[in-house]
Order: C-alpha cells, then sequence, then structure tokens
C-alpha cells in the first residue's frame, strides 16, 4: 500500500504494483488530504453492472415499447460492439457521427451504414460537432448505448420505407427516448435486475474497501443517486453489505443517503427536499431544515449537501460515471473536485499496452514521413527558385529533379507499410469506431470533455484503494506542439 507522502502521476507513474489499467489519470492535481468529504454517485460508479447484460435488457424493454407505438421493430436485435459511449447523434441527419475535440467528424454512420471517406467529408465539410446545438445527443454513459443502437437501426427502417418519413431522424430520436423512458420509469429493468442481481451485477470487493478505507480515514462519505430507494436499498446490500468489515452494513459509511437526486437538476436548482421516514415502505414526508446525520433523502439539492456538510468548493469530491449529470454541473457550478468512473478504460489500456510495438513501428515510419515530407518540400522550393530565376535555392538544397523523383517513391513506400498500421490503430478497443478517447491522432470530442470536467478519470472506485484516501494525485506536466522542438 502507499503511504500517506506518496504521490501519483497522470503520466503513468502510479504505484509500481498497479496495473496499468487500475491507473487514476490526473487532470487538475487533487490532495486527497484536503478532501474533507467525498459524494458517491450508484449505478456504474459504487455499483458495475455487465453493460452488455444490462443494455440487452434495457434494449429488449424498449423494443416492447416500441412495438406497442406501432413501430415495426419485431427484428431487430442489440448488438454492443456497434455503438460505444462518445459517439454524438445527428438528428438532422441520422447519423452516428465520431468527432475529435475540435468537432471534425472523422468516422459517421447513417443508421447502421458506415459512410466512406469522401461521403463524410461531403456531409460535414462546413460542420463542426457542437454539443451545446439541439442538433447532436450525446452519447455520454454507458446507459445510452442501448439508445444509440435503437436509433441507428430505426433509421434503416426508415430509409427502407418500414417506418412513414414524416416523423424525421428528429422524431425517431424522440420516440427512442420515450420508449427507454418507459422501460426505466415503469422499473421493468430494474425489477429484473433485482430478481437475478447475478446475472447483471459484477461484484467488486476492492470498491467496498476503497469506501471503508476513506471512511475510517475521516473523510465523509455520502451517496446521491437518482435511483429510487426501494431499489438503492436491495443493491447496495447486494453488492456492498457481503465485503464489510463484521458488524457493518453499508449505511454506517455515510454520513447521509440522498436517493431520486433527479441530477443534474440536483446541482443547478433548489428542490423540495423529503425525508424516507418509512424506510421499508418508501414512504416521504417534506423535510424542513438541514439534512439529518444518518437519514436517507429523496430529492433536495446540492446546496443543502453543502449546509450539511459544512463545506463547500474543492474541500468535495463527487465521483460519478455520467459524464454531464455527475461531473460537468458539480465542478463548472460548484466547484466541486471530480473523479469519473470510466470502465472502458480497462480494455483500452490493455489495447493500447498490446498495441504499443506496432505504436513504436508507426511512430517511427511517421519520423521518418516526416523528415522525407520536408526535404520533399525543399527540393520543390529550390526547383522553383531555379526556374524562375528570382532567388538561390535555400542553403544546402540542390535542385535535383531526379532526387524529387526518388524521394516520391520512398514516401509511396511509406506509405504502404503505415497504412495497416493506421488502421489497426484506429479500431483498437471496438472495431467498428475505435479507441474511446481517440479520434485518429487527436482526442476524441469525449476526451475533450473528460479533460475539461473532470479532474481525474479512473476506470472503477476500486483504484482508489491502490492510492490511499491521503496520496497526492499529481496532473503531469503539459506538452504544447512547440516544446517537441527543444526537446
Amino acid at each position: 500500500m502507499v503511504s500517506g507522502d506518496s504521490a501519483v502521476s497522470s503520466s503513468g507513474m502510479n504505484p509500481p504494483h498497479i496495473a496499468p489499467r487500475q491507473g487514476i489519470f490526473v487532470n487538475r492535481t487533487i490532495n486527497f488530504r484536503s478532501i474533507k468529504a467525498i459524494g458517491y454517485d450508484m449505478d456504474y460508479t459504487l455499483v458495475h453492472y455487465h453493460a452488455a447484460a444490462w443494455e440487452t435488457a434495457a434494449f429488449a424493454y424498449a423494443k416492447a415499447n416500441l412495438l406497442e407505438m406501432g413501430y415495426p421493430v419485431a427484428d431487430i436485435e442489440f448488438d454492443p460492439q456497434t455503438v460505444i459511449r462518445g459517439l454524438a447523434i445527428d438528428l438532422e441527419e441520422g447519423n452516428l457521427v465520431k468527432a475529435t475535440r475540435f468537432g471534425y467528424v472523422i468516422r459517421a454512420s447513417h443508421g447502421s451504414t458506415f459512410l466512406g471517406y469522401d461521403q463524410v467529408r461531403r456531409s460535414y465539410a462546413g460542420t463542426l460537432v457542437d454539443l451545446a446545438e439541439d442538433r447532436f445527443e450525446f452519447v455520454n454513459t454507458l446507459f445510452s448505448l442501448s439508445e444509440a443502437s435503437l436509433y441507428a437501426q430505426l433509421v434503416d427502417l426508415m430509409d427502407a420505407g418500414k417506418i412513414e418519413k414524416g416523423i424525421g431522424y428528429r422524431g425517431l430520436y424522440q420516440a427512442v427516448v420515450q420508449s427507454l423512458d418507459g422501460a426505466h420509469n415503469e422499473g421493468s429493468l430494474k425489477q429484473a435486475i433485482l430478481a437475478a442481481p447475478d446475472r447483471f451485477v459484477d461484484l467488486d470487493p476492492d470498491g467496498v474497501m476503497a469506501l471503508v478505507d476513506q471512511f475510517k480515514a475521516g473523510k465523509r462519505l455520502m451517496l446521491i443517486t437518482n435511483s429510487e430507494w426501494e431499489y438503492t436499498v436491495r443493491i447496495m446490500e447486494y453488492a456492498f453489505d457481503p465485503f464489510l468489515p463484521a458488524g457493518m452494513s453499508w449505511r454506517d459509511l455515510f454520513a447521509a443517503v440522498i436517493v431520486s437526486a433527479d441530477k443534474p437538476s440536483f446541482f443547478t436548482s433548489n428542490k423540495q427536499l423529503y425525508k424516507v421516514v418509512d424506510e421499508g415502505a418508501a414512504l416521504l414526508r417534506p423535510h424542513i431544515g438541514e439534512i439529518e446525520p444518518g437519514s436517507v433523502f429523496h430529492g433536495g439539492c446540492a446546496a443543502q449537501v453543502e449546509a450539511f456538510l459544512g463545506l463547500s468548493g474543492d474541500e468535495i469530491l463527487y465521483v460519478g460515471d455520467h459524464l454531464f449529470g455527475d461531473v460537468h454541473f458539480s465542478k463548472a457550478l460548484l466547484r466541486w473536485r471530480t473523479a469519473l468512473i470510466l470502465r472502458e478504460l480497462e480494455s483500452e489500456v490493455d489495447g493500447l499496452l498490446e498495441f504499443r510495438p506496432h505504436e513504436q513501428e508507426l511512430e517511427r515510419l511517421m519520423a521518418s514521413k516526416s523528415e522525407l515530407e520536408a526535404e520533399m518540400s525543399a527540393v520543390r522550393l529550390a526547383l522553383q527558385r531555379t526556374r524562375l530565376g528570382y532567388a538561390d535555392p535555400p542553403a544546402g538544397v540542390v535542385a535535383d529533379k531526379e532526387r524529387l523523383d526518388a524521394i516520391r517513391s520512398e514516401l509511396v513506400a511509406i506509405d504502404e507499410k503505415i497504412t495497416p498500421l493506421a488502421i489497426a490503430a484506429s479500431r483498437l478497443r471496438n472495431e467498428a469506431w475505435g479507441p474511446l478517447m481517440r479520434s485518429g491522432i487527436d482526442k476524441s470530442l469525449f476526451a475533450r470533455q473528460v479533460e475539461k470536467y473532470a479532474d481525474c478519470y479512473t476506470s472503477r472506485v476500486a483504484n482508489f484503494a491502490n492510492v490511499s484516501p491521503f496520496a497526492l494525485l499529481r496532473a503531469s506536466r503539459v506538452d504544447l506542439p512547440h516544446d517537441t522542438w527543444i526537446e
């Protein structure tokens, strides 16, 4: 275990006994010794689910709802490999798109049919993906995978003439949202989970120990979840109680529990707080005054949490899996410290490690290509100056047509080696869409949002057990493009 004075860096300098997939990656330095309270989301944060099982079930419930609404979806199926978090849904074009951090689209599918390079270029030559526009919906959580899959397949059905075109691509998305909201609000999916938790829940004893460490270190823990009380208590008992020290239950860890929080509005508005006065029957009573220690509350707002804790801003860390519902608003409005849970990081980091020898070869080839391209440009300029006679060639450069032809041949040969490696790099983790955090050689739009709003990110809460509740999580120096010239 790491000592209280140790530091963890975002550059991979996690404790040496920790596998890279268990790393904590730091955008902004966090001194855990100055964190007095930690709030946790539950679903996909404290409690992990088998995403394929969850989303397959959600897809099935939504599909049933769509059938009742008259949509011809009897034959469609959910394939988790066809969608990833971080895509944007283009409601005008009926497309799923993957963009760079600057909003440039590099990959797109119309419905489930991928567009070629020229098609993408024509469709998005003058368009940047701006998440502030209502044209785009961001697939920013694992709960959104079934939504994206449903939407793509409905677009296919509309294009095939099986759905009236008058509803439009935007109308299809609204139908998908309605069908999924129905599944969740009716409680059908959660009842299925409670009936067979071993099928859906990925138990993580180390995550429980991470919270015990924090609790014993004097951190005040809060559970703030959008799930209702009846579901929360049963899932937390299943996921936490078997792994706690003798005589301890999950309730003992938390200074207070807030259910049905309705994030993100929990962070943005003042709402009525209700106390769960009969936990067995989930009976509510309007609550006036402060949050009471050890109690269960329904609704409320972040201002009441700060008043209860007597803390604000960077004294509070909030940990969640939803990029906007959890970390965006808690960071942007309240200036809480934030940690984002990204389960996909484990497979992404594993893929990067496996690909590393090929990545090094790709970097070597790209460096050679850059040198040849620079030489080719210099020779072309030398030939131009010589031909037009307005200046001498650049110093040390010969106006040699044969050398120019030779460079072109060398570049063709290098490109033949680069192409398969570049294609393989673009397909890491997901054959269709590639890595979560990269779009081509750039950061993905999703990665940019993570960078902007999450002070740190990691694959699961359990990873905090590796660095202790007293660690200094230090961000590494960020290189700028001009830094490479002076290395």
